[in-house]
Parts: structure tokens; C-alpha cells; sequence
């Protein structure tokens, strides 16, 4: 299922995008999102603002399995800090971790765990940079609730979108109850990537302006984006778009 993200650099981006939105508040802090089966921990998805380099080294490595933050998130529901000194609780060569990535600036930060109904971990990690350090960590010691909700609402955007590509394949047809979009919906992105205006589809459907606008907001959050050129344009990549007639 990973896959599909790795094979499409829209939805990749798309998902980045909604987590840079989640964490602007925080000012826009170093993260990784990820999520690991819990069945096969080499199916991996990693989301992440760190460095390309030190992903690819992390993947290719296959970190995850000797990762102490892993491990430990395996272990928790709860929330929790950690730094190079986490891994005393582990065997000393999960230490390599630490030593490989404090090139990269990555020595300590705050997890929020999530065991989720596909049998997943998904975890979302804040690197705590040591010249924000107290402001940071107490932001996110005082706010844990809003950052698990903001990880349970990434994970079901996670979701979302992987269902909008296995629709797009052919796998869901429109009047299946399970489309990503309602009938009116698909209706308003449909005109709407013709290059009609809201004013000739509300003429064309029959509805007013301002309804046109709210279903038209409705797929705007549905896809996670965020506007509706960005709507039209990730749903003809992904072929969500179901064609309808006047």
C-alpha cells in the first residue's frame, strides 16, 4: 500500500502539504511522519522534512528495525521525548542510529504514537532544534492533545488519499458508496476542470453560486489541498473525476 506514495510524486506531495499546514503554528518545525506495519516492519512510509539524504540512508539501511524511537513508540500509546540517551534502554548497537544521524542534526524531539485499525504504527515525530528547545518543548508538552488529533487526522488523510488512487485506477466506479466524492460534488469539480466558472456551473447544475462554492470547499478538504485550482488539478492526475452531462 506504501508503495503507492513512493510511485506518485503528487499524492506525496499533497500529504506533505496537509502536514506543513498542521505544524505551522508550531513554526513550521523539522518532522518525519511515519507509519510501519506492524505485520512486515519493511513496509514502510516515511513523510518527512529531514534532509533527502538521511531518508534514503534511513530506507536503504532499513533503520526501522533497529530505530530506539520505533521501538519504544511499539511499546506506547502515550506521547513521549526522547534524545541519544533513549537508547540505554535498548542494546548498545541500536546506538548506530544516533551516531549516523546527528550529521544530519537529529539528536532529540517528541513522538505522538498512533496504533491504528489497519494494523499500523504511525508515528509523528518533532525535532526539538536546541536554539527552540524550551519554547518548543513546551508547546508541545501543553498541547499533546491537539498534536495527537493533528497525527490521528494525518493518518486518515494518509488513507484518503491512497483510496483516491486505487479509485482512479479503475478499482471504485462513481455510484459506489464508498466514491471519495458525492454525486454534487463530483459534479462542481467536473465543470470546474472544463474551465466553466462558479457562476455558468451554478446555471449549468442549477444551484446557486454560494452552493457551488461549498461543494467545491467539501472537495477542497476531502483531497487536502488548498484551493481549487490544486483540487481540479490533483483530481484529473488521479482520474477522480467522473465525467457527467448537462
Amino acid at each position: 500500500m506504501f508503495s503507492i506514495f513512493q510511485e506518485n510524486q503528487i499524492i506525496t506531495e499533497t500529504l506533505r502539504n496537509y502536514i506543513d499546514r498542521k505544524l505551522l503554528y508550531l513554526g513550521s518545525p523539522e518532522y518525519a511522519y511515519t507509519v510501519v506495519s506492524k505485520k512486515n516492519p519493511s513496509n514502510l512510509l516515511i513523510i518527512s522534512s529531514y534532509p533527502d539524504e538521511w531518508v534514503n540512508l534511513y530506507r536503504t539501511n532499513n533503520l526501522q528495525h533497529t530505530d530506539p524511537v520505533i521501538l519504544t513508540a511499539f511499546r506506547r500509546t502515550s506521547p513521549f521525548a526522547w534524545d541519544e540517551n533513549i537508547t540505554l534502554m535498548s542494546d548498545l548497537k541500536f546506538t548506530k542510529i544516533f551516531s549516523l544521524s546527528k550529521q544530519y542534526n537529529i539528536l532529540n524531539g517528541f513522538t505522538f504514537v498512533l496504533h491504528d485499525h489497519f494494523n499500523n504504527l504511525a508515528l509523528l515525530s518533532i525535532i526539538i532544534d536546541r536554539n527552540v528547545q524550551d519554547h518548543l518543548e513546551g508547546l508541545l508538552s501543553t498541547d499533546r492533545a491537539t498534536m495527537q488529533m493533528h497525527l490521528i487526522e494525518i493518518n486518515e488523510q494518509m488513507y484518503r488519499l491512497v483510496h483516491s488512487v486505487s479509485s482512479g485506477r479503475g478499482h471504485a466506479d462513481a455510484s459506489n458508496n464508498k466514491a471519495i466524492f458525492t454525486t454534487r460534488e463530483n459534479e462542481v469539480l467536473y465543470w470546474a476542470s472544463m474551465g466553466k466558472t462558479y457562476a455558468e456551473i451554478a446555471t449549468i447544475t442549477g444551484i446557486s453560486v454560494r452552493t457551488v462554492k461549498f461543494h467545491m470547499g467539501n472537495v477542497v478538504s476531502k483531497l487536502g489541498v488548498s484551493n481549487a485550482r490544486q483540487a481540479i488539478r490533483l483530481g484529473v492526475e488521479l482520474e477522480l473525476i467522473t465525467p457527467t452531462q448537462s
